[in-house]
């Protein structure tokens, strides 16, 4: 009887965490897919993984995508993409990815995620710095 309640109290105690680790994994999975549509040229894709606010500045898919391919290159075209350290914050999820673009120079990528009314995550933003620049 004694096992069972601490295995409870366990389940309970842990269960924030469980959730955390879920919210991290589906965040990651939207930057994965959002960047395999950047591979795929799906502009269409890409864009539907954006938040509101990104859609008001770019207002349909061919002006992100042409964004994207200007002023991120590293996250359009790369060698390597792979997850760094994530944080969250309330509705928030900030995760690191490093990024090794297609010339073999070295990225560190901020992305920032807000779960939406629907409980899904989208994009709002990214940060892109050089790997070893100053900040």
């Amino acid at each position: 009887m004694r096992v069972a309640a601490l295995l409870l109290l366990l389940a309970v105690a842990l269960s924030p965490f469980c959730a955390l680790a879920d919210d991290i994994a589906a965040a990651q999975g939207i930057i994965r897919a959002q960047e395999q549509a950047f591979v795929r040229d799906d502009a269409t894709a890409a864009y539907s993984y954006a938040a509101p606010a990104i859609k008001e500045i770019f207002p349909a898919p061919d002006i992100f995508m042409s964004m994207v391919q200007n002023g991120y290159a590293p996250v359009y075209r790369h060698k390597s993409f792979e997850f760094g350290d994530s944080k969250t914050e309330g509705n928030w999820i900030a995760q690191r990815v490093h990024i090794v673009d297609a010339n073999g120079e070295a990225w560190e990528a901020l992305y920032t995620l807000e779960q939406q009314a629907d409980g899904s995550y989208k994009i709002t933003g990214c940060s892109l710095l050089k790997a070893g620049q100053a900040v």
